[in-house]
């Protein structure tokens, strides 16, 4: 097999195609061979030691692929050889071939498209979890979302449009807002030359939208949350600009807003009851054509050094898939 291999988390430069020899799956693990991969924000901080998961070195970076089990470990009784699957493991998709927990192998019809199953599991459970499950958004509701063109972005505005809400999406350019408007929003603010504030009071005629979804940080946030609808619920998600942003806290008070954590991983682990069933709603979605993944573009997986640098450059619409 190959791989990409991190030896020193210094950055992308310091990631090399290896070959190495193939692993065995133990008890509980399945070996994959690995068509799709997509390139996730964690994906590129993990290389630079940012990221709250540090894996013992050296590691192969990939948080989520998909792929076709080609052997089965002991005591692992609902894959089988053959089977297609995705899976979101934190590390081990940019490669050939992985060793995967089996139980976080989602199996597939064979007619799941392997690069959208490569780009499924993070930004749909993550959308899905902080809208339904954290915001009980409920239909007729208006939801801003800003990084609206991003992949979990682009899932959320998918997520909230099935659930009958409004959506109110905000990016970076016109181009992105075009993307945004095709897939369903309903209004579109490009944040770069129009005034969010005044923007968002213009659309949501003076109320503020009732649910903020907030996977980008830095200096929009406080913007964004002065604009909240009466107990309105704010929605964070991530901070993709860097800046982690800090919040004046009489501002809920006067909204009666709540600001409320989106961690999708921890949540798939406290609560695998709640979350499998949310995966099986999701995948029912996908099969009846509610949503479907934003791929920017492919790109094969040995020009993985270029997709980071597009990632990087801010320029990824959507996700981004590597493929062998």
């Amino acid at each position: 097999m190959h791989a990409w291999l991190c030896e020193n988390p210094v950055g992308v430069d310091a990631l090399f195609w290896k070959e190495m020899p193939t692993p065995q799956p133990k008890a509980g693990e399945v070996l994959i061979q690995i068509k799709a991969a997509s390139l996730n924000f964690p994906d590129l901080l993990i290389v630079q030691n940012k990221y709250q998961l540090k894996p013992a070195l050296p590691f192969v970076p990939g948080s989520e692929y998909a792929g076709i089990v080609q052997v089965v470990g002991e005591s692992v009784t609902h894959l089988k050889v053959g089977q297609h699957v995705a899976c979101l493991s934190g590390t081990g998709g940019f490669g050939t071939h992985t060793l995967a927990p089996a139980a976080l192998c989602l199996p597939l019809p064979a007619s799941f498209p392997f690069v959208d199953a490569a780009a499924f599991i993070m930004i749909y459970a993550t959308s899905y979890h902080g809208l339904v499950d954290r915001a009980q958004l409920k239909a007729g509701e208006t939801v801003l979302v800003l990084g609206a063109a991003g992949g979990v972005g682009t899932s959320a505005i998918q997520i909230a449009k099935t659930l009958g809400a409004k959506v109110i999406a905000a990016a970076s350019s016109d181009e992105k807002c075009a993307l945004c408007k095709s897939i369903g929003a309903d209004a579109t603010i490009n944040y770069t030359t129009e005034n969010l504030r005044e923007s968002v009071k213009t659309l949501t005629e003076g109320r503020g939208p009732d649910v903020i979804y907030d996977p980008v940080g830095g200096d929009f946030t406080e913007t964004a949350f002065r604009s909240i609808g009466w107990r309105g619920r704010y929605l964070v998600v991530g901070f993709a600009s860097g800046p982690i942003p800090a919040l004046p806290l009489n501002l809920a008070l006067l909204k009666g807003a709540s600001i409320v954590g989106v961690f999708w991983g921890d949540f798939a682990k406290r609560e695998p009851k709640a979350n499998a069933a949310m995966m099986a709603e999701l995948a029912l979605w996908y099969e009846q054509g509610k949503i479907k993944p934003v791929i920017d573009r492919t790109m094969p997986m040995s020009e993985l050094k270029a997709a980071y640098a597009h990632m990087g450059a801010r320029g990824v619409k959507g996700k981004l898939v590597m493929v062998n």
